[in-house]
């Protein structure tokens, strides 16, 4: 069985409540929709979302890299030649997102043609996964608002509080309004996208330190190295690295270098194959692990699920599923569902990520 084919579709859906955060700001999600089929006709399906600000990419460049660098190269070979396909991949450089969704759709179709589901084949582990929550920017009571409405609907009891913002005074007080709102068990935890310098975020860290916060993500650019150091040898949370670790060799750089004790694991950036290698080395090394989200669509939000269910490690955080929400539509056919504050792995082979062809045709931008 042989790859036959490999598009790139672009499309755009908006979204009814925009995400803003330190390093800029979500209003649709104007994504790539990569489509593998075999030569036997088994099609495989996989979202790529553009993050121009954190990897590069854009809609146009995912396209043109996926049509035009990764199908010539890749039409013709074995679907079970999977190392060799990572080869083929990583002979282009960056173009994360591009090459984490081609790894996905080849995924699908593994999974459908031995008629498996692909979460057993990676590992099989659970069946659901607990949901954490970003909140972007907003005023302190309507971010309490906001989650306290989604503990009441889905049972989500952990939320991801975006950060970065000047005066700090801003993130501290939002960050002690939701613990006093939410209590005690609530797990709280904060992400500034880079958006500090590494002592602005020691000052955070020391006057949120009676709050009970779980780790800080990405407190600063990494770039910043002593700084980061520093930062890292002297909290008294985890620091997590996420934007510098897009990959399996900064991911590992980064632990090493002592600029993080913590690793979000994202597949859209970095597809299904190198992302098992990103968890089993970070197991290896005794680092913990959970699952980002890239402001994920249903598409990209059941991948999440199908990986982060597979592997032991991955799961004993809760993974951020649910912002997908506060989308006006979706391309998923089978919508995903939160109760009591988990999401379950589809049922039947390959990923799940079956897609609406009219919605598909109501929102592409191909045309």
């Amino acid at each position: 069985m042989k790859i036959a084919a490999i598009e790139a579709i672009p499309y755009s859906i908006p979204y009814r409540h925009p995400l803003h955060f330190a390093s800029g700001s979500v209003h649709e999600a104007d994504h790539v929709l990569v489509r593998l089929r075999t030569d036997d006709g088994v099609v495989g399906l996989a979202d790529a979302p553009p993050r121009p600000y954190t990897y590069g990419e854009t809609q146009k460049s995912i396209v043109a890299v996926v049509q035009d660098m990764f199908a010539p190269q890749l039409v013709g070979v074995d679907i079970f030649d999977r190392e060799k396909i990572q080869e083929i991949l990583y002979r282009t450089v960056h173009n994360q997102t591009a090459k984490g969704a081609v790894d996905i759709a080849l995924w699908d179709v593994i999974g459908k043609t031995l008629g498996q589901p692909v979460t057993k084949l990676l590992g099989g582990y659970t069946d659901s996964l607990r949901v954490s929550h970003m909140l972007g920017f907003k005023p302190a009571q309507e971010l309490l608002d906001l989650a306290l409405e989604f503990r009441e609907t889905y049972g989500i009891n952990t939320f991801k509080l975006k950060t970065g913002r000047r005066p700090v005074h801003l993130d501290i007080e939002a960050a002690r309004v939701l613990r006093e709102g939410l209590g005690g068990d609530a797990e709280l935890y904060m992400d500034a996208n880079r958006g500090w310098s590494a002592n602005e975020a020691a000052e955070v860290l020391r006057r949120t330190a009676d709050l009970g916060l779980q780790f800080l993500e990405e407190p600063d650019d990494a770039r910043e190295v002593l700084g980061r150091r520093r930062l890292v040898a002297n909290s008294p949370i985890p620091i997590a690295a996420d934007e510098s670790a897009p990959n399996l060799g900064e991911a590992a750089r980064e632990i090493l270098n002592g600029g993080a004790n913590l690793l979000a694991v994202k597949t859209a950036r970095s597809g299904f194959t190198e992302a098992a290698k990103i968890v089993g080395m970070a197991e290896g090394m005794g680092i913990d692990v959970y699952i980002g989200n890239q402001i994920d669509t249903q598409v990209g939000t059941v991948a999440s699920v199908v990986f982060g269910a597979a592997f032991a490690h991955t799961a004993k955080r809760a993974a951020e599923l649910s912002n997908y929400l506060d989308m006006a539509d979706d391309l998923l056919a089978e919508p995903l569902q939160i109760i009591e504050g988990r999401i379950r792995v589809p049922e039947g082979s390959g990923v799940g990520t079956g897609v609406n062809a009219e919605k598909l045709e109501r929102y592409r931008s191909d045309r």
